[in-house]
């Protein structure tokens, strides 16, 4: 069973999740109409892993006997200056749900939960990944500049860089 303030931590968790799905689409369709497709899909598909992040923590709520709560989140930014400034957005956005993660993480520990502190642990390796992604992503687009055809080429290179470095597998 869960205490209070952990199902409180958990929900809030949950929205945080819910929060990055909706900047993800946001950003995506930013993408969408700069005519960067692919980056365009490669961000609808990650806010599609984050619903799944946040149906994953919703879930084990629910079996733990407790009510998953979904809040009211704010609407994300809409407008980025250059595809490097919303990637930017991106990854700091991944450290900071990475510092929520752990911060979870610690409070399952010392409150000697094992079975939450347990679950939390996919998330860990999860944000590893994540930040690892958008890191590559931004050193990328910090290498083209803003130069129109490197960036477009990289655009429609997009899923063959993600696949060679080890970033994408066959399933995605």
């Amino acid at each position: 069973m869960l205490t209070k303030e952990m199902v409180k931590k958990l929900n809030d968790q949950i929205n945080a999740e819910y929060y990055s799905a909706n900047l993800y689409m946001q950003m995506s369709a930013w993408c969408d109409d700069q005519n960067f497709q692919s980056f365009a899909k490669f961000l609808r598909d990650h806010a599609g892993e984050e619903r799944e992040h946040m149906e994953r923590l919703f879930d084990y709520v629910l079996d733990c006997g407790s009510l998953a709560l979904i809040g009211q989140i704010s609407a994300p930014t809409s407008q980025f200056k250059s595809l490097l400034e919303l990637f930017k957005a991106a990854y700091a956005h991944e450290i900071e749900i990475t510092k929520q993660i752990n911060g979870l993480v610690d409070y399952a520990l010392t409150h000697k939960d094992y079975a939450t502190f347990n679950f939390l642990q996919w998330f860990v390796s999860e944000q590893h990944e994540e930040e690892k992604l958008f890191k590559t992503l931004v050193d990328k687009l910090e290498l083209v500049g803003e130069n129109k055809r490197d960036l477009f080429f990289m655009d429609k290179d997009l899923n063959r860089t993600l696949s060679e470095s080890g970033l994408l597998t066959s399933e995605d």
